[in-house]
């Protein structure tokens, strides 16, 4: 699958998606709110694969995340979850880690230091 990128938000947000080995990695960078949610969701992988969707998102080059981040992650968590795939985040970190602690993301989804950590499971 070639490089897919898209910037929303008066480029607020970068989305970059890739495929490693079946499982779709999509690298944001910039900000995740309200007015950029929506490029993190239609990045996603459609949910009727035969094996599910697998994702990685990396946020380590995120700066901002607010509600409207965490509800896309929480999307994306509960469709590759109804499909049989999987949700991870990599590189979660700053106030970004401090939101997803706070709401509790952190415990039904898995946060890796890396991808790379995130790619083998």
């Amino acid at each position: 699958m070639a490089d897919n990128e898209e910037a929303a938000g008066h480029g607020r947000l970068s989305v970059v998606r890739t495929e490693t080995e079946g499982v779709v990695v999509l690298s944001l960078r910039g900000e995740v709110d309200h007015q950029s949610a929506g490029a993190l969701t239609r990045a996603a992988p459609a949910a009727d694969t035969i094996t599910g969707p697998r994702v990685v998102v990396d946020l380590s080059r995120v700066t901002f995340m607010d509600s409207s981040g965490i509800n896309a992650l929480i999307a994306l968590h509960q469709g590759a979850r109804a499909a049989r795939g999987w949700l991870r985040l990599a590189g979660v970190r700053g106030s970004v880690l401090r939101t997803v602690q706070l709401v509790g993301l952190d415990t039904i989804v898995t946060c890796h230091p890396t991808v790379q950590d995130a790619l083998a499971g």
